[in-house]
Formats: structure tokens, sequence, C-alpha cells
């Protein structure tokens, strides 16, 4: 029977000491019972404690990390079904498959060509997040050797596949100790597996032919003491898979079913030998519920929208992407340059600056934090008002880098001009096009009147 937060509660140290991240011990409590934290996060819990609560304030989806570093790719702990009922935390990775049968010039050049398949989009950067690595020739050293250079080519995280413990042994006396996923413990030789996982400290891939045989193992790992784990039902086709990535979710989350309740691995580069069917059933495991999406291409026509795809589903929906308040240079701008505004959504922020910074015309461009809304929807809710406006401008010090008094607002809220001249005191204020694109026009036309 779940506990609830009260009995959680009583067996915290109840110090409110914060570092768990949550201000008091009865918060984290709540949040332990709702499944939204480890009870790791306490750095003072008794070990009695641990004992009586781990269980019981597990989430009820593991979360597992591959390799170390900043590259280091972490998954799972996901707590709804949907994203609208809450958010998803931790972005499924794409990795690139390749195997020790190849050419091996052409494997390295294939790997380092991801270098070159990173792309920034609103702020962030988009990758791919591994490097599969198949022993496809059945040779345990040329396996091992193989690995080896790739890892020297690549500080991407590693999945190393092979069903041969020898193989997979060898394969880790080069690459263990970056904690690459070993791929994959099956019926047959998930004992041996199992050790290399403990000797190497490293997470587990499990792999078998049906679902109740799936849960047998992941519940004869965890009893060994090998948690981190990552599941693979097995299938290779996408009507199949997606079954099954399904039920294993709504067992992990709504049935509470421990043996279920890892992230997935999926193989799209072994269910079609079609490029752009392989980019389908991608997509399919982006939205439900891929954990790790293993592709034999990632050429950039294909990745981009794939990671964009990504990017917009692991956006939290409650919280707008947003940036942070204040005066940005473009175009290297000087005391003579307009002065632009617009609200800190991060979507409408980089589409405007990327419109200034394509017209090669300077600007100060001013984004007001408006809770990360875009311009019309943060007028509607009173947030992109000429008050804030007006406080923004003269908080920011842009006073003291332009010689004019002239500020450009979206065509969007021409409406507010009139009462922003009257807050602004001394500025004038200039109603600008609607759309971005119209902004390089704009601006090559657009002259301030000095002071």
């Amino acid at each position: 029977m779940a506990l609830t937060g009260l009995d959680i509660f009583k067996q915290l140290p109840k110090t409110n000491c914060g570092e768990c991240g949550v201000p008091t011990c009865l918060a984290f409590a709540m949040k332990l019972a709702a499944g939204g934290a480890s009870l790791d996060a306490c750095p003072h819990v008794t070990e009695e404690a641990k004992a009586a609560l781990s269980s019981a304030s597990a989430p009820p989806m593991r979360g597992v990390t591959i390799g170390t570093g900043d590259n280091a790719l972490k998954i799972g702990e996901e707590l709804v079904l949907f994203r609208h009922e809450k958010t998803f935390f931790n972005p499924p990775g794409f990795a690139l498959l390749i195997d020790d049968a190849m050419d091996e010039a052409d494997a390295i050049a294939k790997v380092e060509s991801l270098k070159g398949v990173s792309f920034e989009r609103v702020g962030q950067v988009l990758k791919a997040n591994l490097v599969a690595i198949k022993n496809a020739s059945g040779d345990s050293a040329k396996f091992a050797d193989f690995v080896k250079k790739v890892q020297a080519a690549t500080d991407l995280p590693l999945v190393l596949i092979s069903e041969s413990p020898d193989a997979m042994g060898k394969a880790l006396e080069v690459a263990g100790t970056s904690k690459p996923l070993i791929y994959a413990a099956t019926e047959s030789n998930v004992d041996q597996m199992l050790e290399l996982a403990k000797q190497y400290q490293a997470p587990l891939a499990v792999r078998a032919s049906s679902l109740d045989s799936l849960g047998d193992l992941t519940t004869k790992l965890d009893a060994a003491g090998v948690k981190d784990l990552v599941i693979d039902p097995g299938t290779r086709q996408l009507k199949d898979t997606h079954e099954s990535l399904v039920y294993l979710r709504r067992a992990a989350l709504k049935k509470k079913l421990r043996p279920y309740g890892y992230p997935t691995i999926t193989m799209p580069a072994e269910e079609t030998d079609d490029d752009m069917m392989e980019a389908v059933h991608a997509a399919v495991y982006v939205m439900k519920y891929g954990g790790i999406i293993v592709m034999r291409d990632l050429s950039p026509e294909k990745a981009y929208p794939l990671f964009v795809l990504r990017q917009n589903i692991y956006t939290d929906p409650q919280r707008p992407m947003q940036v942070e308040q204040g005066f940005y240079p473009i175009n290297s701008p000087d005391e003579n340059s307009p002065v632009l505004v617009t609200t800190n959504f991060s979507l409408t922020y980089f589409i405007v600056s990327s419109e200034v910074e394509g017209s090669k015309m300077p600007a100060w461009l001013g984004v007001v934090d408006v809770e990360g809304l875009s311009v019309l929807t943060a007028w509607a809710a009173g947030k992109f008002v000429p008050e804030r406006i007006a406080a923004f401008v003269k908080k920011s010090g842009i006073e003291e880098k332009v010689n004019h008094r002239n500020v450009v607002i979206p065509g969007y809220v021409a409406q507010i001009s009139g009462e922003l001249e009257d807050e602004l005191g001394d500025w004038k204020v200039v109603v600008g096009p609607r759309e971005a694109s119209d902004v390089p026009s704009f601006l090559k036309s657009y002259q301030p009147v000095t002071v």
C-alpha cells in the first residue's frame, strides 16, 4: 500500500534545511508521495528511514544516466502519460548506429559527421546524444578494437550492442569507465551480463521474447543489485513496438508495476530499410514513448525535424520558454541605432532577433519580462502594457547608450502608443511592423530623431 505524505514525513529528519531543493520536510514528503522526487535527494535521512521508505517513495519510472561528464544522457523519471497532465522531463536520446563490419574509415567519418548535426533553436542546442556500436562481425577482439577507435573519435556516450558476454567484456575493458549502455541482457545471457554491469557500474539494457519474460528479467536484475536498467520490448514492427511502449508506460505509471518502471530503447534502424520510414518510426517513438532511439542515419535533413519534434514535446506546457529581460545589442549598435521592444517569449525573441540580424542593420532589442507570453497574449493578459514597458525602459540603462528618445513597439499593440508616450515622458513611440518578416525593410528605411 502506498504511503501518504504524512506517513513519509514521520520518517524524515524534520530539519527543513532545504538541501533537497524543497523548502520544508513536509513539502518534500508530499512530493515523494506524489512520485515527484527521490529519497536520495535528502542528505540527512537515516538508513532506517531509507529502508522503510525506499520502495514506497521511489518514482514509478527509474531515471537512468548513460555516459559521464557534460554529454551524459539522462532518461526516464517520467510521471505522466500525457504531457498536458504535467510535463515530460527527460527527452529521448538519438543514437547513431554503426557496426564493426563496416569499413573503418567510413564508420569513423560517419561518427565525426555528427559534429555537424547540431542546431541552435530558441536558445537550445539540438543534437544527437549517443553512438551505438554493434558487434556485427562476431569477433570479440575486432569489436573491442573498433570500440576503442570510435571512442577516440567522439565524446558522446556509447551503446555497446552484443549478446556475447565475451565480446561485451572485451569492449567494456576499453570503454567501461565511461559508463556505456550495455545492450543487452536476455534470457540466455542474463547472469553474465549482470556481472559485467556490476563490475563496470554501467547501465544495462534488457530484451526478452515477451513482456512477461521482460518483467521476470528486470525483477531478477533488480534483486541482484543492478537497478539502472533500460528495457527493450523486443518487437521490430512499428505497430507492435508502439503498443508495447504504451503498455509499459501505463503499467509503470498507472498500475505501479515495478518490473516495467524503466526507460525504454527502440530500434528504428532494425525495423525498416527505408530511410524515410525510419524517420517516421523515430517520430512515433519520440511521441510515445522511446527513451533511446537508435537510427542508422542521422543526416541533417532527417535529424533536424526529429530534434525539433523532441524539443516541442519536451517543453513544459505550463512554463513558456523565456529569455532574460534586458536589452540585447544586435549587429554592433551605437548611440544612433534604433531601440525596439518585444516580449520575452523565446520564440518571439529569436524570430525577431534573427530578422534584425539578417537585415545587417544595428539595433538595440529590448525584451520585457511578461512571463514568457507572446506579444498579443501578453497584451491581452495585461502584462505587455504601458506601465510595465515604461518601467523597463527607464530602469534598463538604455537612455545612457543612445542619444535619441525613440522606441519602436510591435504593430500588433499600436493602440498603446499614446499611453506609453505619457508614461515615458520625453520618449517618442514609433509603431513598427506587425510581422517579424517586415522588420528588415522597416529598419532600412527608419531614421531616429536625434536630440
